[in-house]
Parts: structure tokens; sequence; C-alpha cells
């Protein structure tokens, strides 16, 4: 199975489970791996054949922005069920820090689904 990977998506969104940690945004770095066949996609350089990078940063983008939990598992949880949506992707891994909220501790996140 092949993989694709974007690393290092930072967007700012209101998660969290403490006083205050959705009060105003704050950053979200999130990775998102999809395991899935791209043999078609080697042969055709199609970009129908694969998924498209820039939809999937919009979705996790979106998601960060857009809705608010107080856990990061839950906010991964959403983010799985969104790229699972392709048909193509048969396991999904998205892995989400929360930058400098530990008093310079990064605590993270890593979640993964597969059909």
């Amino acid at each position: 199975m092949d993989l694709i990977e974007i690393r290092g998506i930072r967007v700012f969104g209101r998660h969290g489970a403490n006083p205050g940690e959705r009060d105003v945004p704050q950053p979200f770095d999130v990775d998102v791996t999809l395991e899935l066949d791209l043999a078609a996609a080697r042969r055709s350089d199609a970009l129908s054949d694969t998924v498209d990078y820039a939809a999937v940063h919009a979705v996790v983008t979106r998601i960060v922005r857009e809705r608010s939990y107080a856990l990061l598992e839950r906010l991964g949880g959403e983010m799985l069920d969104a790229l699972l949506t392709d048909a193509r992707v048969r396991r999904a891994e998205v892995r989400i820090a929360k930058p400098g909220l530990l008093f310079g501790a990064t605590p993270a996140v890593r979640v993964s689904a597969e059909r």
C-alpha cells in the first residue's frame, strides 16, 4: 500500500477542555497520512487518480476553524470521518499537536481509522 502524507498544517481554532482554552483561537499543528493504492496515479499522471492534497488541506483546516471540541481525540475523529469519505482511502491517520500549551511541552494526539 502507498502513503500520502501532508505534514505541518498550521491552523487556528478553538478547542480545549480547560477554562479559557476556547475563548480565543490558538494554533494546532496537524499531520495527515493516507494509505491507498497509487498504482493508477503512477501510470496516468492524472490528479483524478489520486487524492488532491489541496482538498485534504481544506477539509482539515475547515474542521479546525469551524468546529469546537473539548478533546483533541474528538477533533481527530471528525477529521478521520471526513478523510475516509473518499473510497480510495483505506486507512487514515491524523496527528494533532497543541504547541505551547504546557509551558514549553507540546501535547499531541495521534488517531487512526481504517475501512
